[in-house]
């Protein structure tokens, strides 16, 4: 386990460029399974979840040839072998189901295993996965330690209806649908700036698919994909993240972003606790007038709020960095998860600094901002993004704070903690039991 040392109270500034939306490149490591062609891939962080399934595609016998330093991968599946008997797949990934639609189309079958897990919250199931490959043609045996599936001949087209519009069932469908015998159409889909950027990559590949950032998609199933090049964006999560620590400690961030276009939502948000991101010359910066305030709503008798939904509502993963801004800021408001059941679960952690915030279900935090707080020694959830919340509200508070079980960070963000630390702050890893 590693922890995170923070000296906090000094306000940051500086340039930052963001590294690679971990949520597009796990989708795409997985697509190129897809292809026998190699494929080039640019901007890849050196980050936990990438480096795992780099393994998987090295065990599984293809070539991978990475340099992190530029970020330039090259990967060729020609020599790519898997039996569902014997070779395993990361449990301790989510994204590694994403695996099992280039193992059918290629092998014929997959293996999905009995824990397949990813960050702690709540209940993440596995059926919607698992109806998507049924329709496509899957036959799924029940083993002692998970499910096989088995496809004979080609993955067969259809059309389907989700139950919700979730990001690694509607990739899914499109990694089954870009191989498949016909014509498949998906409503409900995810529309997130991250499948968005993988099904760009997909039709680089040659997959054609139509709809892109709507909630209907439609694919053309193609013979085989080739290969190619692709660059990857900057992560808008980290883009936020950055502009939020720049606004919580007081100082001047600019961050790189190529696609302020999908930020008109985020810049509201912002403004609720009184913070102004202005976005210029393909840098954004988050600006404050004095200590952070919550907008005072013109309803009267009703909290701010800030909901989180699947796109194009504000991104749910990005929920817990305004948490942080909501219990520095003068003023009270209700934070409401509509996906995750459980993964607001950790005011206490909040209290220990003295932030007031009162979990009312499972899904819904009330914060009571500004005031006193002092550094303090917490635990994080197994959570990216409220590790990260927890290391904003011990950078704004002067003295020595520790955020214990930080590791989460290293499997979304490459020198994270090397990027505050230019901006003027200290912040250590430290390993502990």
């Amino acid at each position: 386990m590693s922890n995170l040392i923070v000296h906090g109270g000094t306000p940051l500034a500086g340039r930052i460029i963001p590294s690679a939306n971990k949520n597009a490149v796990l989708p795409i490591l997985c697509a190129t399974l897809l292809t026998a062609e190699p494929v080039r891939l640019r901007g890849v962080p050196e980050i936990t979840d990438v480096k795992k399934i780099l393994e998987v595609f090295r065990n599984l016998g293809s070539s991978v040839e990475i340099d992190y330093a530029s970020g330039v991968l090259d990967v060729h599946h020609r020599n790519t072998c898997f039996d569902a008997a014997t070779d395993r797949l990361p449990e301790e990934m989510r994204s590694s189901i994403m695996l099992v639609p280039g193992l059918m189309a290629r092998f014929g079958s997959a293996r999905i295993e009995d824990d397949v897990t990813g960050c702690t919250l709540g209940v993440r199931e596995i059926d919607p996965h698992v109806e998507v490959f049924q329709r496509f043609g899957a036959e799924v045996e029940r083993h002692s330690d998970g499910l096989v599936l088995k496809v004979a001949g080609k993955l067969q087209a259809n059309d389907h209806w989700t139950d919700y519009a979730s990001v690694t069932t509607t990739e899914n469908f499109v990694l089954c649908g870009a191989l498949a015998q016909g014509h498949s159409t998906l409503m409900n889909a995810a529309s997130e700036p991250h499948v968005q950027e993988f099904c760009a990559f997909l039709k680089m590949l040659g997959a054609k698919i139509e709809g892109l950032g709507t909630s209907r998609l439609t694919i053309d199933g193609v013979e085989r994909l080739g290969g190619g090049e692709f660059t990857f964006a900057e992560d808008f999560h980290e883009i936020v993240t950055f502009l939020a620590l720049g606004a919580i400690t007081g100082g001047r961030v600019e961050v790189r972003n190529s696609t302020p276009e999908q930020f008109p939502l985020i810049d509201r948000t912002f403004a609720k606790f009184g913070v102004q991101i202005i976005h210029e010359n393909g840098w954004s910066r988050s600006v404050t007038n004095g200590p952070l305030k919550v907008k005072e709503p013109f309803t009267r008798n009703i909290l701010q709020k800030v909901e989180a939904a699947p796109w194009p509502y504000l991104p749910v993963d990005l929920l817990p960095i305004f948490v942080a801004l909501g219990v520095k800021a003068e003023g009270s408001v209700m934070f409401w998860n509509k996906i995750y059941d459980g993964a607001m679960g950790w005011t206490s952690e909040l209290s220990k600094f003295g932030g007031h915030a009162f979990l009312s279900d499972p899904h819904r935090m009330v914060t009571f901002g500004g005031k006193p707080m002092h550094p303090a020694e917490v635990e994080s959830p197994y959570i990216i993004r409220v590790a990260i919340a927890l290391l904003m509200v011990a950078a704004s508070i002067p003295g020595k704070s520790v955020i214990r079980n930080a590791t989460p960070i290293r499997r979304a963000h490459p020198r994270f903690v090397e990027n505050i630390c230019s901006l003027g702050t200290r912040i250590e890893w430290v390993e502990g039991d």
